[in-house]
């Protein structure tokens, strides 16, 4: 059996996951419950790194993310994600974990002069200084699926124009175009216990190809 340790169950992405993953497999850590056969430890955030410590994971998975508007400040933000994914990824590698799975951002990168992005990018370089053997980071373009909570009229009118947008986004920019969180989640369960040693970047095109099966 592989111990596989989630956080960000209660999201769009994370949620696909913990469907996914075989329940007895799957262990989560959460704020608030969700409708699963998975081991779940419901709690604050802060408490999070001693259940992962008796846990055990072998596969760690963070789909952990907020927007600034949603977080409520840029520090808000910043505490989710990057703080947060770190505290959990640190955690994992300490109980022993060998394989980190996450998701950022297309375009993430700590020399961006967007925040978003910056801090987006921070939180890989810090994950893949911990020592995992194996990091999966995935950098969707924008995600569509249906989200709960508290509506997001921008992002909305994004994904309304995806199918625009996407048809005249070049090929070579396939990147940027959008990307169903489904997909995404698909993506992530390929990878779970992955072999292959080092640092993996996977964008639309390496989701799309993992979550058919031929990636």
């Amino acid at each position: 059996m592989t111990v596989i340790l989630l956080a960000g169950a209660t999201g769009l992405i994370g949620g696909h996951v913990a469907n996914l993953v075989p329940p007895s497999d799957l262990h989560i850590v959460t704020r608030r419950a969700i409708d699963t056969a998975a081991s779940q430890n419901v709690d604050k955030p802060e408490n999070w790194p001693a259940h992962i410590a008796k846990t055990k994971p072998e596969t760690a998975i963070s789909t952990l993310g907020t927007t600034i508007r949603q977080a409520g400040s840029k520090s808000a933000f910043r505490a989710v994600d990057h703080d947060l994914v770190l505290a959990v990824a640190t955690a994992a590698r300490v109980a022993g974990a060998r394989q980190f799975i996450m998701v950022s951002s297309v375009g993430a990168a700590a020399r961006a002069s967007n925040f978003y992005l910056k801090t987006k990018g921070e939180a890989e370089d810090a994950v893949k200084s911990l020592g995992f053997d194996r990091v999966d980071i995935l950098c969707p373009g924008l995600l569509k699926g249906v989200r709960q909570g508290p509506a997001r009229p921008v992002e909305a009118a994004l994904i309304a124009l995806t199918p625009i947008t996407d048809f005249l986004t070049p090929a070579v920019l396939s990147s940027y175009r959008s990307i169903d969180a489904l997909t995404v989640a698909q993506a992530i369960a390929a990878l779970v216990g992955k072999a292959e040693k080092g640092v993996h970047r996977h964008h639309n095109a390496e989701m799309l190809a993992l979550a058919r099966g031929i990636g």
